[in-house]
Parts: C-alpha cells; structure tokens; sequence
C-alpha cells in the first residue's frame, strides 16, 4: 500500500485519500491518516533509533499537543539508555503476570482448608468405620473445634494444640487431654498423608511429657467386693436394666460396648447362646456366648423389660442402642468419694473397698475368678475374644476350645450365683485376704 510523506506541520486540511498518509510534525513524530478504505482515521507515530536501528512506535494521544508531550516523554526516556517501547511492552508483560500471580493466590486462598473442613473430611474417610466416631465427634466439637476450628490448617502452629491441651489438664481431666491430643495428630498425619499440609504441628509434642504417661490397669472386684456388690447394687438407683448389664458383664465377661449395642436377636434363649456379630466385637471377630443360667436369668429379665424393641438398651429417643458410655457414666456417677449437697442422694452407692471400678473392670474381674477356678489360660482368651499375639500359634493353631470355654463360662455362672445370694452366709471366699 502506499505511503504519502506529507511535511506540513499542520494536518487539519488533508483528508483521507485512497493512500496513507504520514505528515512530518518534527523531531520523528508523524501524524498518521489511515486510507479511506480502512476508515481515514488519524493516529500518531514516533520513528527514533535505538542501538543503530531504526524503530517505529505507536501512541494513543487522540490529539496532536498530547502526541507531542508522549514524544518529549519517550524521547527523555530514550536518552537514558532505555528503549521506551521495549519497556512498554515488559510493563505489558510484568501487570500481565502480576494478574496471574493475583488470581493464582485468590484460587489458592479460596481454596485453603480450615481445621473444620479437615475434621470433617477426616471423619468421612479414616474415621469412617471407626466405632467411637460418634465420640470422637463429640469430643472434638466439646473441647477442639471451639478453639481450633476456624484457623486455616496450614496456619496451626504447636502452640494452639498446647493451648487446648493445658485447658483440659487446668479441668483435671488428665485422661482425657492424652485421648485428645493422640486423635488431633491422627487427624494432622492424615493432612500431612493427603498433602494438604507439610509438617505435623504436633510432631514435637510428646503425649508423655504433656499428658501423662499409659496406665495399665489391674482394678479387679474380689469375691468380698462381689458379694458387696450384690447386696448394694438394688438400693443404688440405677435402671433395672443398667443393673441387668452389670451382672452380663461379669457373667460374660464382655465388652460393654457390646453388652449396649446388642439385639433380641441376637440372643437365643432356647440355646443359650449371645451372638456377637463382628460389626459390634472390638476386634471384628465374631463372638459366640455360651450363656450360663446366671447370665440368661438377667438377658430373661430384659426381655420383659422390653417394648418390642429391637435393642436390648435402648436410647432416651427409642431410635437406637444407647450411648457406649451410658452404663459407665451411671456407675461412675455412683462412685463419688465427697458427698455434694446438689448430687443425688445414691452417689456413694456402689462405692467398694477396692477403690473405683468400672464396668470394664467386671471384664477382667470375672477373668480371674476363672483363673482362680482352675480354667486354663488359653480358655479365658478366647472366652474373652482376644486376639491372638503369638502369630505363629494364630497361624497354625486353629482350635476353638469350644466345649472348654462353655464349660468355663458355666462354672463362672455357678460361682456369681453362690456369691451373689445375699442370704447364704456360709460361701467359702478363694482367696484369704476376702475372708471375713
């Protein structure tokens, strides 16, 4: 296309002609009217050398005395060493990037994950199958997420944990700090696993040094303190069925956890057999009860507790089980060692001379009275639906001891019936230190 250099200083009476026009206005600027084909409009140019070439830059300026001031400007900047369009279009370059940068750190906010959203997530996937979920959660929501929960995960130092930790010592609940704190690293591993952050804020916090140290515990009820417990346990307050769930316990020698989500149906009475579905056992292995007189006695009166209900404990709303530490809080309620004026008149009532005792304890309590009936120990294990540690003998050693742990559970039975008939005076205790 044609080019008409024009060198007029003014441009006002040219119009646009089939060629472009350029008009000389000085010191390299050009007036620039495009040909009439491609509209006639008018623009500036400013033609400079840079480093021995030759270069053409485009302005904006709509008008020619603001055309000159972008040339002063340019040209100022071109004596310092500076190519003012290279500049440009670096500036172009570096805003462009800055946005990139902006909205890559707008998505990356948006997208940070607060300690809620770990939690949950976290409960969804690890916790899933997990049968103290619904007291994991509790736990949390009481005593972590009220404090931690809205702080982005990646901005938890080791110091919020510490915090919530030394709260719970200042309450007394010494226990329940060391729970807490090993369920808040499982949460952070999993963030650390699932890369949602790099380090575990927790990491350095030894569960020893800022709790207290594992206790093992080796409370067990003596056949003296069984005796007590039957003469004390109808006047303590507590539910018909809470006291059901005391002497299964001990008969059984269950989990109470599994004592309070049990069905009817899973309690056969024309056998005598308990039925623990794995679902329910703590180590998913299914369990089977041989029930004892003693034991079906107490399932019997259940039974006729019962509103057609499929739980043998059902919870205050008749939709499902009761709480796992429903019993357990009943009987720790029952065990307080200083008489508070605005508690009920029974918090002493199962108080034995033993000290504390759980329903737990009635698990290994009812251990020992089999050991000390002559039982073999490999029976009371598997009567107990333990797992076995040896691998080798877990391996090859297939045996169920079937007929041994009925025969164990019914010589148990025969004994908490001796010991629990309040009217006979004249039971001979096994061990000399229960004799009165």
């Amino acid at each position: 296309m044609a080019i008409n250099l024009i060198k007029p200083l003014s441009f006002l009476h040219f119009k646009a002609t089939e060629s472009e026009q350029l008009i000389k206005d000085g010191g390299g600027l050009f007036v620039r009217i495009r040909p009439m084909a491609n509209g006639g409009g008018v623009s500036f140019r400013l033609g400079y050398r840079f480093e021995g070439k030759l270069k053409w830059a485009d302005f904006k300026a709509k008008t020619l005395p603001d055309a000159r001031e972008e040339r002063d400007a340019f040209k100022a900047l071109l004596k310092t060493g500076v190519d003012p369009k290279l500049e440009k279009n670096l500036e172009i370059a570096r805003k462009k990037q800055q946005q990139l940068e902006e909205l890559e750190a707008f998505a990356k906010l948006k997208a940070r994950m607060t300690v809620n959203d770990l939690f949950c997530l976290w409960c969804d996937t690890d916790l899933i199958y997990r049968k103290d979920k619904l007291e994991v959660i509790r736990m949390f929501n009481k005593d972590v997420l009220i404090d931690m929960g809205d702080l982005f995960v990646e901005d938890v130092k080791k110091g919020h944990v510490s915090l919530i930790i030394n709260k719970l010592k200042q309450r007394g609940v010494i226990h329940l700090a060391r729970n807490i704190l090993k369920l808040i690293r499982q949460m952070f591993r999993f963030a650390v696993t699932s890369d949602f952050i790099e380090f575990d804020p927790t990491a350095s916090l030894s569960i020893t040094k800022t709790t207290t140290a594992p206790t093992e515990r080796d409370r067990y009820l003596t056949e003296l303190e069984i005796r007590a417990l039957a003469r004390q346990l109808p006047d303590a307050g507590l539910m018909k069925s809470t006291e059901c769930a005391v002497w299964i316990a001990l008969s059984t020698m269950c989990r109470i956890g599994e004592l309070s989500k049990a069905k009817f149906s899973d309690i056969d009475l024309e056998n005598k057999i308990w039925g623990i579905p794995k679902e329910n056992s703590k180590n998913k292995s299914a369990h089977t009860i041989y029930l004892s007189d003693f034991a079906l006695e107490q399932f019997k009166i259940l039974i006729s507790l019962a509103n057609n209900s499929t739980w043998l404990f059902l919870n205050r709303d008749s939709t499902s089980h009761v709480c796992e530490k429903s019993i357990t809080k009943q009987i720790d309620g029952r065990q307080n060692t200083q008489i508070l004026s605005n508690r009920s008149k029974n918090n002493q009532a199962l108080v034995l001379s033993g000290g504390k005792w759980t329903p737990h304890d009635l698990r290994r309590s009812g251990a020992t009275l089999l050991g000390d009936l002559g039982h073999d120990s490999d029976v009371i294990d598997r009567s107990l639906n333990h797992k076995e540690e040896n691998k080798m003998k877990r391996t090859y050693q297939r045996q169920k001891l079937e007929t041994q742990k009925k025969e164990a559970w019914h010589a148990l039975g025969e004994r908490l019936q001796l010991l629990t008939n309040t009217g006979a005076s004249n039971v001979i205790l096994m061990h000399s230190s229960d004799r009165v």
